[in-house]
């Protein structure tokens, strides 16, 4: 081998240890098949503002996490039932909802729960309905741990629950931060969705000091992130700056892969399984486990 070529293998081997935004990327191993499943680690998926990649970012990881074995549940928890659309179930079309187990105690888990294409991925579906319940709950006992409450009994058939939140700060997304045990925010990398982080941050830290000690945040991901573009490279930057290893090393770029993905209402991964989008929600779940942040 010439030492020209030498230096192009060490080139290329540069370049793939590092993110799109060209930070260093440790190795995240393949994670060992489980040999029993639960009780589940529950993620809550939450930024208030919309459009960050929230619900994309909550079916592709559950996707990845059910690929390497993982028994995963999705639970839908804004009323636009995006994530339940995302794997292929029409929301309009259901009796009960997750709107149902909150409210109704006769209702049950079971009654809900729906299977997805996916093997290992299950979910819990949300249409218009669950909009009342914020304003129902108001009124309720204990309002913030309803969801906490819902979800005691079936987390230990799974390892991984992942919550879609709604894009607002409401009291669906506080029982939502009640019931988990950490919390993952999808931040769009422009400059406008970095002015509503602190006030969520802020609203973890309030959730953990007065209702749930447990919380922690697991990390920010960075999505629709533009290689072509010094403006995502400089969000990116500056969100190291802030929260430092609480920046996730994934970086999610964007692509007509999603949309299409979408579409289809498939994930990513069933989609086009050997796209770039696919391999970066394979890393995050890697990640994620290799953090502890899963199982």
């Amino acid at each position: 081998m010439t030492s020209q070529d030498q230096r192009s293998r060490t080139a290329v081997v540069a370049r793939a240890t590092k993110d799109p935004a060209g930070r260093p990327l440790p190795e995240f191993p393949v994670p060992p098949v489980l040999k029993s499943h639960g009780p589940a680690r529950i993620i809550a998926m939450c930024n208030q503002k919309g459009g960050v990649g929230k619900t994309t970012s909550t079916i592709n990881l559950a996707a990845a996490l059910a690929e390497y074995g993982r028994r995963v549940l999705i639970v839908d928890f804004d009323p636009q039932g995006a994530a339940s659309v995302g794997v292929g179930i029409n929301p309009h079309e259901l009796d009960k909802t997750i709107y149902n187990l909150l409210m109704e105690r006769s209702v049950k888990v079971e009654d809900v729960l729906r299977h997805t294409s996916v093997p290992g991925l299950d979910l819990l579906p949300a249409n218009i309905d669950l909009s009342a319940a914020e304003v129902q709950l108001v009124s309720e006992v204990a309002r913030e741990s309803i969801l906490a409450r819902v979800l005691r009994s079936i987390t230990d058939s799974y390892d991984v629950v992942l919550i879609d939140c709604q894009p607002s700060l409401g009291l669906l997304t506080v029982n939502a931060l009640t019931a988990a045990h950490g919390v993952v925010v999808p931040l769009e990398c422009e400059f406008f969705a970095l002015r509503g982080v602190a006030m969520l941050v802020e609203t973890i830290e309030k959730v953990r000091d007065r209702l749930n000690p447990r919380l922690e945040l697991d990390g920010i991901l960075a999505t629709k992130f533009d290689s072509r573009t010094l403006h995502s490279r400089e969000v990116v930057a500056r969100v190291e700056e802030a929260f430092g290893s609480r920046l996730l090393h994934t970086v999610i770029s964007r692509t007509v892969k999603f949309p299409d993905a979408s579409v289809a209402a498939e994930s990513i991964l069933a989609y086009a399984p050997t796209s770039a989008g696919a391999a970066a929600y394979r890393q995050l779940a890697r990640e994620l486990i290799a953090r502890g942040h899963a199982a």
